[in-house]
């Protein structure tokens, strides 16, 4: 089986990353000290933050860390319920989303790394290191729960087991884990940083690819490397030349939400609500998180109101979003600000036939 250009040119070690070169030095460096801390890296999606993290694996551990197997993990919860995970480990670290397994994520955090810590650790010559890494994906979709339990953890077993945290917005996280964690950023790259990571890769593909279609992609993909990677190689596929810009391709979700954008705008009515709810389910439970489905309806809204209404809508957005991260229902939260959309869009028409 093929793999796809984004995993088959991913970077493997410091020296290989295209973008953030005095971040990667930095990052070098801290792990060439005796201490090495817990560390939480955030950034938004397509930043390259997973592929930081496992270069800063291989520095440590040596190329052992790249013999990955998955498994999957039961663990017993206090009422004897047995819940599942999978984990993706090696010899020397495990990868785990504790968010996978929803309100049951503190008895992950608790047990599994518990286990982990009171493991046997592989050390050798070239890597005297005495501990082992968990990586926890997803770390600000934790409950609190879960993150008060994992910030007892952190201290308990500090000598032996270090945390990796990774998080796309540092809000959600609770400020007891980030005062023990060191705080990394990785930014979206510019623009011309993508553009190089563009050409770099199609280089190796033996495809030519003209730069204002490159240009084109970069800004299409909204700063994530990854999904410009992965348009870039739907071209290819759908033998693109490469020289049409308008037949970039774009994902599925994005056109659907689109859609639901122009019905918010367009229809306000009650039945167009129900529609509106089980459009928003159906993205859900696709897969596609609820803070891009928010960002991509709102982006839809603003390009296409008036821009008296934008300063409203925007205001709402804000309002509608922050109650989302701090409940478990986003579907609650999306449908409610559709229907507030609704309402200063119909209010606005109103105000325009009276004027």
């Amino acid at each position: 089986m093929s793999l796809l250009w984004v995993d088959k040119y991913r970077p493997k070690d410091f020296a290989s990353l295209d973008y953030h070169i005095q971040q990667a030095q930095e990052l070098k460096n801290l792990v060439e000290r005796s201490d090495f801390p817990h560390m939480l890296i955030y950034g938004p999606s397509g930043a390259g933050k997973k592929t930081r993290i496992m270069c800063i694996l291989k520095e440590l551990f040596g190329p052992g860390v790249e013999r990955l197997k998955m498994e999957n993990v039961t663990v017993t919860t206090p009422s004897n319920k047995k819940v599942e995970i999978m984990t993706v480990n090696s010899n020397y670290h495990i990868e785990i989303n504790p968010s996978d397994v929803g309100i049951y994520d503190r008895v992950i955090v608790m047990d599994l790394i518990k286990n982990i810590a009171q493991g046997q650790h592989i050390t050798t010559t070239n890597n005297p290191r005495d501990f082992k890494v968990v990586v926890l994906t997803e770390a600000d979709n934790l409950t609190n729960d879960a993150q008060h339990a994992l910030r007892r953890t952190m201290e308990k077993y500090s000598s032996n087991c270090r945390l990796i945290l990774c998080a796309t917005s540092l809000s959600p996280v609770i400020p007891a884990i980030q005062s023990r964690c060191l705080l990394v950023r990785v930014p979206a790259p510019c623009i011309k940083e993508i553009v190089n990571v563009l050409q770099n890769t199609c280089k190796k593909e033996d495809v030519n690819l003209p730069l204002p279609f490159a240009e084109s992609v970069a800004k299409a993909c909204n700063g994530n490397l990854r999904r410009a990677i992965l348009m870039c190689e739907a071209c290819k596929v759908e033998n693109n030349t490469f020289q049409d810009v308008s037949n970039i391709p774009h994902p599925d979700w994005e056109i659907f939400i689109r859609k639901v954008a122009k019905s918010i705008m367009d229809q306000h009515s009650i039945s167009n609500i129900m529609k509106i709810r089980n459009q928003l389910y159906e993205l859900l439970t696709n897969g596609i998180p609820a803070e891009i489905i928010f960002r991509n309806i709102v982006e839809g809204l603003v390009i296409r109101c008036d821009p008296e209404v934008v300063p409203y809508l925007v205001r709402e957005a804000a309002i509608y979003e922050h109650r989302m991260t701090q409940g478990n229902k986003h579907i609650i939260h999306l449908e409610a600000f559709a229907i507030k959309a609704m309402c200063l869009f119909q209010k606005a028409s109103i105000e325009r036939h009276i004027h």
